[in-house]
């Protein structure tokens, strides 16, 4: 596998994307929403880049699924687990791993906005733009990246790669 981008990179980067949304943030507290299990990386690190930028930061998850175990989306999302706690009136930055699609995430932000979030921002680690289908407003962009199959940082192959420190292609 050849390294696109390089856990240096991926490092600065998370710590520039703290300051960004804090900054454009309604409050100091947030709930860091995600889309398991694709979003874990990036979520714990964006946390703690967070954290240092003054935000208090609290995390939930949804489980979605589109690709099951191959490289192509199905077209179709399905969620198998809700969040566990309510939402209304919170602050809300729903982080993603990758905007591919556009579909998993459109789903999850209309799932979170008709729960009642005082505001809901988007952050994504990784955008490709080529592969949209649905338009998707994202706030936050750690990287533009091409029609490529990435893995590592949280992006996957089958429930493989995940642990990468940065990002791959395969």
């Amino acid at each position: 596998m050849d390294v696109l981008i390089s856990r240096d990179r991926i490092a600065a980067r998370v710590a520039e994307l703290g300051r960004e949304i804090a900054a454009a943030l309604p409050s100091d507290e947030v709930v860091l929403i995600g889309p398991l299990k694709g979003c874990v990386v990036f979520c714990a690190d964006l946390a703690r880049a967070l954290h240092d930028a003054g935000v208090a930061v609290e995390m939930d998850f949804l489980e979605l699924s589109s690709y099951g175990s191959g490289t192509e989306s199905s077209g179709t999302v399905t969620m198998k687990k809700d969040l566990a706690d309510s939402i209304a009136d919170r602050h809300v930055l729903l982080v993603d791993d990758i905007v591919d699609t556009g579909r998993t995430l459109a789903f999850a932000r209309e799932h979170l906005l008709a729960k009642g979030p005082a505001s809901l921002r988007i952050a994504a680690f990784m955008n490709k733009p080529s592969r949209r289908v649905i338009e998707v407003p994202v706030d936050h962009v750690g990287f533009e990246i091409e029609d490529l199959f990435v893995l590592g940082y949280g992006a996957d192959l089958a429930q493989k790669y995940r642990e990468l420190p940065y990002i791959a292609v395969k």
